[in-house]
């Protein structure tokens, strides 16, 4: 398969469908839902339209969620990679540093669409991209272990999502002004207390009992009384006890230790671990009826749930059976014990289960507040991941709340992407021709509205005349319904409670309960036997004053989560917001299964027709004039640092600057509006590239005055390694040190065995020599990570069958080196003795290479480099089969000329050379600095007379540059041009992009003189570039000037070009 050979982002991946839904050539819900087919059964999740990501549950893990995708994202423009969370993730974070305004992300969907998974990546993505030290690291810690605490204590398996979110959480990371995550804040909505003392069938409980039951060891299911789940009455109703692909013992480990994290104390951990399994307990004490009244059927069962709470089981009996009463009477009041029965004591032991559960939870979201809390607000990045749409059922009144948040949801995404947006177009004069859609605001004015009441309202009027706990109350709810809405075209009535007809369908609720859920009292006797636990925490849970008189009519859950939704989307309207549409594709949470009728009816609801249309004909990008000036006026000399008249004048004269064609654009009467997000990334590109302009100018003087002393220091030390320990050659003593002689910036099939952004200190062909002595050609490159040798083979089969590849043929960590030997002739050679074996090569860059190879050795391994120079050299050889590696010897000897010959001879290789310069020869100051229009400072400059050459050179001089504009030379031109890279050890491949390895660029053309001096071609050389000669063996080339980098210019058959100089012999 092509997805084992491939990377999913590379070019050889099948186009699947369009990547964004705007280009479709349909724009009906058909054609979208086939799309999404297509791309789906591709393992293609994220498909866009516009900004907005539309994400379909994979149900399996993908493998494109890896630090390589965080790398491909990072800085991208939306269209350079596929679909991703991370590309919207790092738009919305560039958006803020540029600017300098909040943003935030709404994830919205059914339940079990994938919501809560996506939100984890937005975090995920923005921990690694975003820098900081230990505080903001320590940040980053908790905003992370926030998610499996959260989700323990937040979420349980339901019908239709196994880590269903049952509260609403939204996220808010604080950033400092330099993008690093410095605080943050978590705000929760209704969370599902009702799951805590009941279950559907084939659902759970939240997942922290279960990890409580399995991830508990001996003594703490001791300490805590643990038994099977089938054992409590609060975990057995639904039967169900386990989750296909869920570990609840190691969830239990991820959950204490996000405790940890997040600097939860080890005794309230404990005493949080003693409240759960005390609710747990407490669900297991029953009533039974006696004489109209409830009692406990089991006093035996009421001694360990209050051991575990710290309180007197005697009290806790009498408050679940009997309740204190204000009774008022000829006006005075007085306190009564009033009964209670078996029904009302069962549900005074829920309510206070509930309780319990219920500020654990808070408590938590507290805690991790403080832990992240910020004194002030600089940026922000919101992400929402609240609990989806659900229809179960049996739908009751947290279904009711849950569905109400989602058509505010649903309403700020017409609001801002439907019909704002068209408005806009209206109000700023831009020919618009309106497009239709459904605005269900009319479905939130029926459930919150005052005035005319909606159903939260009168839900709240009947809760306020209801005396204790009643099934009268519900159906007195749906009678003033009736009355108050009955009317209403999205609302009717059913025998067993009322119909909405909500944004993504009819949902049936059924009215019992509802009142009492609202209500969601309380009563203060429970409150008063928490308040007497000899444990301080549990007391801190409840911190009422039962002393003061209470007037006002107590909050109810609907008034409280009508608050809440209104300030999110008040919070949500204050930020510049991004949208992620999750879909779910079936029911049976199993990958590849595609149910189309059930996707063709979240595309309906989710009215992702209508946001295409409204898109396609729309504008990406629009900004105030002011806002547009003051970032692009550095783009021309007129705008920049001030336009002198009308601003609209300015951002058109802008625009035309950079060619922009005139119907990507439109000017209103105060924005410009830009068509294509492709229109704009021009506009960002060339701003980028003017600051890049300048900042190069300010890098070049900096490096210019910083290079110039540490261009003597690096030659100092290169020269210390062999001083008087090996002869010189005379043309490498005073050579310019370049670094990177392959060109790596143009050789990716080099770059493909190196990381993304790892650094260059050293690359060159150099020649490797067997177990034979035979010589072949290997690409050398350093890096701060270790050394690589680079091969190349023909492919023996394939679709690439008898092409020739570059193969890693071996990467040497700086910690297995042992040593490296050299001769103490002026030779090239060199043995990198390594743990396994040893490699025997020559390199032109010997001393250089060194010289780099020394500095890494001693930052890694915090020793020096061993190198040894001798004129009788062992290495030992790879084995190879059944045969022994063994050791070979190279014996160095004194010979004619500059050049080495090689005699090798069974285990033997003999190298005779002329002698060189004396090892104690050092290189001259300063010798770097010459014009090569002077022809006395060339002169002065040391040269080695070529003889006639035994074999070829290794290799010509690589050349990397390409530097054709040819420029009037100045003194000290080429030193300048050539210090920007010489802070090789220092500096990154990054920073050197234009300046690496460059060779000189040729002069202008002086005039011939009628006899100069000509060289002869000792080898054939073809030129490798347009600025390059040809010539034979024996062709006679004039030479015109000859330079120290190695690179001669020359005149051969009428016309100037470059050759190397090693390839030739003065005549």
């Amino acid at each position: 398969m092509g997805s084992a050979k491939y990377h999913w982002q590379s070019q050889n991946v099948k186009q699947s469908g369009v990547d964004d839904m705007v280009l479709l050539s349909k724009i009906t819900e058909d054609a979208i839902v086939e799309n999404l087919k297509k791309r789906y059964m591709d393992d293609y999740i994220f498909t866009y339209i516009g900004p907005v990501l539309i994400s379909v549950n994979p149900f399996k893990q993908m493998p494109y969620f890896t630090d390589r995708e965080i790398e491909l994202y990072q800085g991208a423009a939306q269209y350079e990679n596929p679909p991703h969370v991370y590309a919207l993730t790092d738009n919305m974070y560039r958006n803020m540093m540029i600017e300098g305004e909040n943003q935030c992300v709404i994830i919205s969907g059914e339940s079990g669409a994938g919501k809560t998974v996506a939100a984890k990546y937005i975090m995920g993505y923005i921990s690694k991209v975003s820098g900081g030290g230990s505080k903001v690291q320590h940040v980053k810690d908790i905003i992370l272990q926030s998610n499996p605490l959260l989700e323990a204590f937040g979420n349980a398996k339901t019908v239709r999502n196994n880590n269903s979110s049952r509260f609403g959480k939204y996220f808010e990371i604080q950033f400092s002004r330099g993008g690093e995550p410095d605080g943050g804040k978590i705000s929760n909505f209704l969370l599902e207390k009702s799951r805590v003392v009941s279950q559907n069938e084939n659902e759970r409980n939240f997942h922290i009992y279960y990890q409580l039951i399995e991830g508990t060891n001996a003594q703490q299911k001791e300490g805590l009384g643990i038994m099977t789940p089938d054992y409590y009455f609060y975990l057995n109703q639904s039967g169900t006890y386990k989750v296909d692909g869920t570990n609840d013992s190691k969830d239990f480990k991820e959950t204490m230790e996000a405790m940890q994290v997040i600097g939860i104390p080890g005794e309230i951990q404990v005493q949080v671990l003693q409240i759960i399994a005390g609710i747990l307990h407490m669900g297991n004490i029953s009533f039974i009826e006696a004489g109209n009244y409830g009692q406990v059927e089991s006093t035996d069962l009421l001694a360990f749930p209050a051991y575990l709470l710290g309180i007197d089981p005697k009290w806790l009996q009498d408050k679940l059976t009997s309740r204190k009463m204000d009774s008022k009477w000829g006006g005075k009041s007085e306190s009564i014990n009033v009964t209670l029965s078996k029904e009302q004591a069962a549900y005074t032991r829920d309510a206070l289960a509930k309780a319990l559960y219920s500020r654990i939870f808070d408590y938590l979201v507290e805690a991790i507040n403080k832990a992240i809390q910020k004194p002030y607000e600089e940026f922000g990045i919101g992400v929402l991941d609240i609990y989806g749409f659900e229809i179960f059922q049996r739908n009751g009144f947290e279904q009711f709340c849950i569905n109400f948040v989602n058509e505010k949801l649903q309403q700020i995404f017409i609001e801002l992407t439907l019909k704002a947006e068209q408005e806009e177009y209206v109000q700023e004069g831009i020919k618009w021709t309106a497009i239709q859609y459904f605005n269900n605001k009319i479905v939130c004015d029926l459930i919150e509205n005052k005035s005319p009441p909606g159903i939260m309202s009168v839900l709240d009027d009947v809760c306020a005349t209801m005396h204790a706990k009643g099934d009268g109350a519900d159906s007195t709810l749906l009678q003033k319904l009736q009355a108050a809405v009955g009317t209403h075209e999205h609302f009717n009535n059913w025998n067993s409670g009322f119909v909405i007809h909500h944004y993504a369908g009819k949902v049936s609720y059924d009215i019992v309960g509802f009142c009492e859920r609202n209500r969601d009292v309380l009563f203060p006797d429970l409150i008063e036997l928490m308040q007497s636990s000899e444990y301080d925490f549990i007391r801190s849970l409840f911190p009422e004053n039962l002393n003061t008189d209470k007037k006002s009519r107590p909050t109810t859950a609907s008034s409280k989560i009508k608050k809440q939704a209104n300030n999110l989307v008040n919070t949500l309207m204050k930020c510049t917001p991004h949208y992620i549409r999750c879909i779910k594709p079936n029911e049976t949470k199993r990958p590849r299964d595609w149910e189309e009728s059930r996707v063709k009816h979240q595309v309906e609801y989710l009215g992702l027709r209508e946001n295409i249309r409204v898109r396609r004909a729309g504008f990406a990008y629009r900004r105030v004039f002011n806002k547009f000036m003051i970032r692009y006026a550095i783009l021309t000399a007129e705008t920049w640092p001030c336009w002198r008249g009308p601003e609209q004048q300015g951002v058109l004269h802008l625009l035309r600057s950079v060619n922009m064609d005139n119907d990507q654009y439109q000017m209103g009467r105060t924005k410009v509006f830009v068509k294509n997000p492709e229109s704009l990334f021009l506009l960002e590109e060339m701003r980028e590239r003017k600051f890049d302009t300048f900042a190069r100018i300010i890098q070049k003087a900096w490096r210019r005055y910083n290079a110039r002393k540490k261009y003597e220091q690096m030659r100092e030390e290169a020269s210390d390694i062999l001083y008087n320990s090996k002869e010189r050659r005379r043309n490498s003593i005073n050579r310019n040190f370049v670094g990177d002689y392959l060109g790596l910036e143009q050789r990716p099939e080099l770059r493909q065995f190196l990381a993304k952004r790892e650094r260059v200190d050293f690359a060159d062909s150099v020649t490797k020599f067997d177990r034979r002595f035979k010589s072949i050609k290997r690409d050398l490159i350093l890096t701060p990570k270790g050394i690589y040798l680079i091969g190349r083979e023909k492919v023996k089969k394939g679709p690439e069958k008898g092409q020739v590849k570059e193969v890693l043929k071996r990467k040497l960590e700086f910690g297995s080196i042992t040593s490296v030997s050299l001769s103490t002739r002026q030779d090239d050679f060199f043995i990198l003795h390594e743990a396994q074996y040893d490699s025997l090569l020559e390199s032109n860059f010997k001393t250089e290479f060194l010289s780099l190879l020394s500095k890494r050795f001693e930052d890694v391994t915090k020793q020096k480099l061993m190198i040894s120079f001798m004129d009788r050299l062992e290495f030992r050889v790879k084995k190879e089969g059944w045969g022994g590696g063994g050791c070979r010897v190279v014996v160095f000897q004194r010979g004619q000329g500059d050049l080495a010959e090689l005699k090798p001879g069974g285990k033997t290789l003999a190298i005779t050379i002329g002698d060189g310069l004396p090892k104690s020869s050092t290189h001259q100051n300063g010798a770097a600095q010459f014009s090569r229009s002077s022809h006395s400072q060339q002169s002065e400059i040391m040269y080695s007379s070529p003889q006639k050459q035994v074999r070829p050179p290794n290799a010509a001089l690589p050349k990397l540059g390409f530097q054709k504009t040819q420029r009037t030379p100045t003194h000290n031109q080429y030193n300048q041009g050539n210090l920007d890279f010489l802070n090789v050890p220092d500096q990154g491949i990054q920073q050197r992009r234009r300046s690496v390895s460059q060779r000189p660029p040729p002069a202008p053309k002086p005039q011939p003189k009628p006899q100069g001096p000509r060289c002869r071609a000792l080898y054939q050389y073809i030129g490798q570039d347009t600025d390059e000669i040809s010539f034979d063996v024996n062709d006679i080339i004039d030479l015109i000037q000859e330079d120290p980098s190695g690179w001669w210019k020359g005149r051969f058959r009428g016309r100037e070009g470059l050759f190397p100089g090693n390839y030739v012999e003065k005549i």
